[in-house]
């Protein structure tokens, strides 16, 4: 699908919170939970953070920030998380975001949520544009496992295998396709993704992508070895 550029900002006000919440998943990402956490704020007061089995203080800094935080004791993978946020909330409509993202403004919820709110969409999917070389390259390389999206939590909750996955993007694609849902990437200027490399170390990193890639590229197989 050709990339679209939503209309601006409907309003500076916060929704409320039966309408929309944001719901954030996150591993380790204490040193910027908080500014996602606060740029949610903005959207809407119904911002849920799931730490993900998390070693640092992403549970306090989010708390911290204003955030409702369930803390998982063990680290389960981004797409039990994600349904752990899920259902925390009773939003109509949800706005997804990853926790490691910098340069995020209410303007590029607003982006995401606006298609989706109106009807125009089912589901956008955000790309980044001007972010920064390595985060644009990237998403834009592979833009259906970009983790910003915006649609109804009740299609989310409905995604077979979602809460089974260790990444959630290949199961909400193969979800796209099957129901035939309308969806669009919508691109979020100058938004970036600190990479793995960066937060764990050169080795480590590459060696958590690696297996992030693998894991993401398997899962047509487990999905046929193990039914819908």
């Amino acid at each position: 699908m050709k990339t679209m550029t939503a209309p601006g900002s409907p309003n500076s006000t916060q929704l409320s919170p039966a309408q929309v919440a944001v719901v954030i998943p996150a591993f380790n990402e204490a040193d910027t939970v908080g500014e996602v956490v606060r740029v949610g704020l903005t959207l809407t007061p119904n911002v849920v953070v799931v730490s993900d089995g998390s070693g640092d203080a992403t549970a306090a800094v989010a708390r911290a920030a204003g955030a409702q935080v369930l803390d998982l004791a063990q680290n389960v993978g981004k797409g039990p998380a994600l349904k752990a946020a899920l259902e925390q909330t009773q939003a109509e409509f949800v706005v997804m975001l990853d926790a490691d993202l910098v340069g995020l403004t209410r303007e590029h919820l607003d982006l995401l949520l606006t298609p989706v709110l109106d009807g125009r969409l089912d589901m956008t999917i955000g790309v980044f544009e001007g972010g920064g070389f390595v985060s644009d390259w990237g998403n834009k390389l592979t833009p259906h496992l970009s983790g910003q999206r915006a649609c109804r939590r009740a299609w989310l909750l409905a995604v077979p295998r979602l809460g089974e996955e260790r990444w959630p993007e290949p199961p909400i694609t193969s979800a796209l396709k099957a129901t035939g849902a309308h969806w669009d990437y919508v691109e979020l200027p100058n938004v970036a993704q600190v990479v793995k490399e960066k937060k764990r170390g050169f080795w480590k990193g590459a060696q958590a992508r690696t297996k992030m890639y693998a894991d993401l590229l398997t899962y047509q197989v487990r999905k046929k070895r193990d039914g819908p």
